[in-house]
């Protein structure tokens, strides 16, 4: 499966890449499975998108949980939590 990724923020500098297309094995079904995938990268991409740090994510525009589930042709962010006052 092939999908598209972008990093928003803080994600973006810690990760040194905005975006870009990843081939994903067919086992990573949810973003949280996605995410942990990315992780095994090792480095930034470890530390960055680590279990407990928080992160916010999309799917194709919307919100997501770490069991919304992924497909072919799809956007994912990553981003921080956005705060306003």
């Amino acid at each position: 499966m092939t999908i598209e990724l972008r990093f928003f923020a803080s994600v973006r500098e810690q990760l040194g890449v905005a975006e870009e297309r990843a081939e994903v094995p067919a086992e990573v079904r949810t973003v949280g499975e996605l995410r942990q995938w990315l992780r095994q990268r090792g480095g930034a991409w470890a530390e960055t998108l680590a279990e407990g740090r928080a992160l916010r994510m999309a799917v194709d525009h919307a919100v997501a949980r770490p069991d919304t589930a992924i497909s072919d042709g799809c956007e994912v962010a990553f981003f921080p939590p956005v705060t306003g006052g």
